[in-house]
This record gives C-alpha cells, structure tokens and sequence, in this order.
C-alpha cells in the first residue's frame, strides 16, 4: 500500500444550527469539489467512488460532480468505521488498477436533521448489524441509545482497571483545548475546565454529557489515487503506509461478549502495525474516533499504544495533548471539532503530515494514525505517512 496516497482533502463549514436548509447530498458534494480543488483534479478523472453507508450513493455523486468514468463504486458497511476502512479499500483499488481516483465523501445533518426527526425508521435501526437486537432487545428496557449502550464496557472497565471519572474527563478537557487552536472547530472559543466536566449532567452512568460528540451538520471528502500519478498534481501527497479493519464477536451483540473489551480494533491493529513496518511507539499523533471519551481509552489500549487497563495513566498528566508523548485528536475531534462520521479525523491527519496544521501542528510528524469506531465496535486503522 506504499504506492497509494491521499492527494486531496476538502471539507465545509462545521455548525450546530436548526433548519439550515441544505441537503447532506449538498454539504458532501460541496466538500468533494473542494477534494477536488486542493488535488489539482477535473471531476472526470474521478472513477471510483465509496460513500459512507446509507448517507448517499456512488451514482448521484458522478451525476452531480460530472464523474463520467465511475468503474469502481463500493460501500463498506462499518458505521463510523467506515472512512478509515474505505481508505484501505481505496488504496487497493487504485494499487491493483480497479480505479485511478478514487473519492471518499462522508456528511450529515447530524444536528438539524435529529431535531425534525420525530422517529427512527425500522429501515434505520436494522440497518445497524445488531438493529433487530437492540430493537428487540435493549430499547424496550431504556436501553436506547449508543451512550447507553456503550457506557457497560466503560463501566466495567471502571470495575476491573480502576478507571475514573476524572480519567474521562482528562480525555474530554484535552479535545476542548485543542480546539480552542482550530477556527473551525464548533467549540473554538469555548473553553472548558475539569469542573465544567464533573458538573455537566449525567446521562448514562459513567457518562456524561460531556464525554459526548457534537451532532453536527457537515461534511469532508479526500481522494486518493497512486504515487506515480501524484507526481503529476501540485500538492503534497500523504502516503498510506497500511490499513486494515475487524469486528468484534459477535458484531451484532455486546452485553454477552466473552470480552467486552476486544473490539474490532484488537484485531485490525497489530495487522496494520505489521504490514506498515513500524511499531505504536513510532507514531508522532493519533487521531482517534471520539464518539465518547472512554471510546479513546478503549482504543489506545486496544491499538497499542499501552496495555490493557493502563489506559486511564496513558491520558494523564498532558500525555495527550500537544507538546505530549502521543498527541490525539489535535483537532479537536468528534467531541469538540464536529462529529463528521470520522472523516475530518483523515483530513486533520493529512493537515499534520503536510505540516499546514497552523499552532496545533505536531513538530516534525511524519507518522500518524487514524482510527474508526463503528456500530457495537468494528474497528479500523490507518497508518499514514509524510511522503
């Protein structure tokens, strides 16, 4: 996968604003020109396209963006994993000469639309892989939404590890401080202490509001295609060094898991770290899938960057944070930039290995991470490289 890489990054504007009157088609065709734009690439050239499941289709983005060439249109069906497992998918595309370029658009109306949403469709919670089973079984029982569903393994890790509250919020503080370093963050300008932390209300016990994302009207978009034809645009490519995705067992389930705490993450990372040719320790930033601030601690340990149960001493004491041992999410994340379904996750790691990541630029970084969590814990991993 050394020969593949990401040649172009384009996003819209992130907001948090009822009724804004454009389409989630709009907002991702609008970050997939500006993809365009910064690749120094004609939409024809473009002929592979993996959107990000039930958010669009291949086709009305070739209608729209003038694809006339599409020859490769796929849908990988991870949930917020999907971005990070579309980029090792785009990769072997244009590698093995299915596609050339290959875009990969993702956006929503994340905050509007859930406020004209009066309820979820049958179509909406069987699409997830266990839908039926939380249909059936958790949302009779207030078991309803991912906080909740999400929140035993925090819990239990709580109980076996002796992790804390604090640890939580050490995670949740950290992403609002990096984006007081982003303009375009939703919570740029917004400052927030450890005590706006354990003051914020309990939503479902260890989490609390603040251990939450944004819901967030936007989109992001990147496109990659190989090496060689990189040579031929203006920009800095970013190399993909390796990628690889896995699910938990079972997929569909999680309060009867033998191990809570293995994820798809668990399988996928050791892969990725293998056939990159480098180690956790080697990695200079991680930009990791923030849904909830245990979700970080669960995947640096999972990843590799420390053991299992040492997670909560792994985000201590600033170890996180600019200027730390592994700075995460220097963005600012889903928690505290926007919650774009992980692809403003790849492009802030494009931004750091380009070094255009402005005062929040990591000093030298020439290997990053990304990871993706998606549904009741699939898992997926990119390790990527200054070219």
């Amino acid at each position: 996968m050394s020969e593949a890489c990401i040649v172009g990054i384009g996003e819209t504007e992130y907001c948090r604003k009822p009724g804004s009157g454009v389409s989630r088609l709009t907002l991702q065709l609008r970050a997939a020109s500006r993809a365009l734009e910064d690749a120094g690439l004609s939409p024809v050239f473009v002929d592979g396209i993996m959107p990000f499941p039930n958010l669009g289709r291949a086709e009305e983005f070739a209608a729209n963006l003038g694809c006339e060439n599409l020859r490769y249109a796929v849908t990988i069906n991870m949930g917020g994993a999907a971005p990070v497992a579309s980029l090792e998918a785009a990769a072997a595309a244009v590698t093995q000469g299915l596609a050339n370029y290959v875009l990969l658009p993702a956006g929503w109306n994340g905050y509007s639309g859930s406020r004209v949403r009066e309820t979820v469709s049958d179509e909406a919670i069987t699409s997830l892989p266990g839908g039926r089973i939380a249909r059936d079984y958790y949302m009779p029982f207030g078991f309803t939404a991912p906080p909740h569903w999400y929140s035993v393994i925090a819990r239990r890790h709580m109980h076996e590890f002796g992790t804390t509250s604090e640890h939580l919020g050490m995670i949740a503080v950290t992403m609002r401080k990096h984006a007081q370093l982003n303009p375009k963050a939703v919570m740029y300008g917004k400052k927030m202490t450890m005590d706006d932390y354990m003051d914020s209300h309990m939503l479902a016990d260890p989490y609390r509001y603040l251990d939450c994302c944004l819901e967030t009207d936007g989109a992001a978009a990147v496109i990659v295609t190989t090496t060689e034809r990189a040579a031929d645009l203006p920009g800095k490519p970013v190399t993909i060094l390796s990628g690889a995705s896995g699910q938990p067992y079972p997929a569909d389930e999680i309060t009867n898991r033998k191990d809570l705490f293995r994820t798809g993450l668990t399988i996928a990372a050791p892969e990725a770290f293998e056939k990159a040719g480098v180690t956790p320790d080697d990695v200079d930033f991680a930009n990791i899938y923030d849904c909830f601030s245990f979700e970080v601690l669960q995947q640096l340990e999972e990843a590799g960057f420390c053991k299992r149960g040492e997670g909560g001493d792994f985000v201590s004491e600033g170890r996180i944070e600019l200027g730390g041992d592994l700075p995460v999410n220097t963005h600012g994340g889903l928690m505290s930039e926007a919650h774009v379904l992980g692809m403003n996750h790849i492009v802030e790691a494009v931004r750091q290995l380009r070094e255009d990541a402005g005062a929040r630029q990591v000093p030298g970084a020439e290997i990053g991470v990304v990871t993706g969590w998606g549904d009741f814990g699939d898992g997926s991993i990119a390790i990527l490289g200054r070219s």
